[in-house]
């Protein structure tokens, strides 16, 4: 579990195929004070597993799945890349409750400057746009940020300079593709209510009773 608050970025030191996925070695920018192998480190706002701490670095396995759903495939030996080290219960939680799962990949539509902030607009697959609402929150690559405003298939965020300077966001630019984790909230929501829906409904109930279980042989 993670908050989209990022500690640092690091960099993309190796990159080869294994087992049908890819094999990183990622450098952080900062110290990974007492790492621990096996421990969850979202790396552009993905939840990967590292091993093989060496200083600053570690190995970390991409499969076939999050390949398939997500920008990692992209990077490049040398690029730049977003990090968060797992929750701690004594944590602050600053942005809000990350999985590191991601829902989508989302298209730069446009960037533009509004006095000192950039704001970005994204493509949203429509399947997922219902989990966004105005001023809630949404992951872009590990960063938590809050909705600007939202549409069919559309969002935009306003990032503020000192975001835009610690991250990967200053280089964004229009057309560049990013991982999108909607509000795990919303999703849940969603999944008690549809369950809800298929419950039984008041006649069906009343309709079991001595005479229906007798019938059935339950006694």
């Amino acid at each position: 579990m993670f908050t989209g608050i990022i500690q640092g970025t690091g960099r993309l030191i190796e990159k080869r195929t294994a087992g049908g996925g890819i094999t990183f070695r990622i450098e952080a920018g900062f110290d990974l004070q007492e790492p621990s192998v096996g421990e969850s480190i979202a790396v552009n706002g993905v939840c990967l597993t590292a091993y093989s701490f060496q200083g600053r670095s570690f190995l970390a396995d991409v499969s076939p799945e999050t390949l398939s759903r997500t920008t990692l495939g992209d990077l490049t030996v040398g690029g730049r890349v977003n990090m968060e080290r797992a929750l701690r219960l004594a944590d602050r939680l600053g942005g809000h409750i990350v999985s590191g799962h991601v829902d989508c990949v989302a298209r730069v539509l446009e960037k533009c400057l509004v006095g000192e902030f950039t704001v970005f607009t994204f493509s949203l697959p429509g399947a997922v746009d219902r989990y966004l609402v105005e001023k809630g929150s949404v992951t872009i690559d590990g960063i938590s940020l809050t909705v600007n405003s939202c549409s069919s298939g559309r969002f935009s965020v306003s990032i503020i300079p000192h975001t835009l300077k610690e991250t990967t966001l200053g280089h964004l630019l229009k057309g560049g593709m990013v991982n999108v984790e909607l509000d795990i909230i919303g999703k849940y929501v969603e999944k008690l209510l549809s369950v809800q829906d298929k419950s039984p409904t008041s006649s069906e109930v009343e309709g079991i009773n001595p005479g229906f279980l007798a019938q059935h042989g339950f006694y």
